[in-house]
């Protein structure tokens, strides 16, 4: 099954992200579980830099309830990846993130997309509260 993303999402931010020796699985190329966190480098790189949306571990923050990956093509070392961020479908207290992922010798040859729901949570309470007035700004 493949999940495709929206046509209509807003690219909020990109990043290159190389790829590593250990990235690699006895198979000889970058194992699954991988892009997941090359998903995830650029997706809290844009929610603490760009955003400055910090975790507090006794205010709000910001938890995954969900996430995909389409698997295109096959990575490996060496080389650098270029992942873009795009946003859409901002909530009262979620918002959805979808990421490709590419090689920057091959521009415009999508290797992986995936995506996740993120929500915005009290961690003291546990339940969800609403997206701070910058972060919906920037997704809006």
């Amino acid at each position: 099954m493949r999940f495709d993303l929206p046509d209509e999402k807003k690219l909020t931010h990109e990043m290159v992200v190389p790829i590593r020796w250990g990235d690699m699985d006895a198979m000889g190329h970058v194992n699954n579980t991988i892009y997941f966190r090359y998903m995830e480098i650029v997706r809290l790189d844009w929610l603490f830099k760009a955003c400055g949306a910090m975790p507090d571990a006794n205010g709000d923050g910001f938890v995954i309830v969900n996430a995909f990956a389409n698997f295109h093509l096959q990575l490996a070392f060496p080389g650098d990846t270029l992942v873009k961020h795009y946003v859409a479908n901002a909530g009262r207290s979620s918002f959805d993130t979808f990421l490709t992922i590419e090689r920057t010798d091959e521009p415009g040859r999508i290797y992986s997309s995936g995506g996740a729901k993120t929500v915005c949570l009290n961690f003291g309470t546990g339940r969800s509260v609403p997206l701070p007035d910058k972060l919906r700004a920037l997704i809006a």
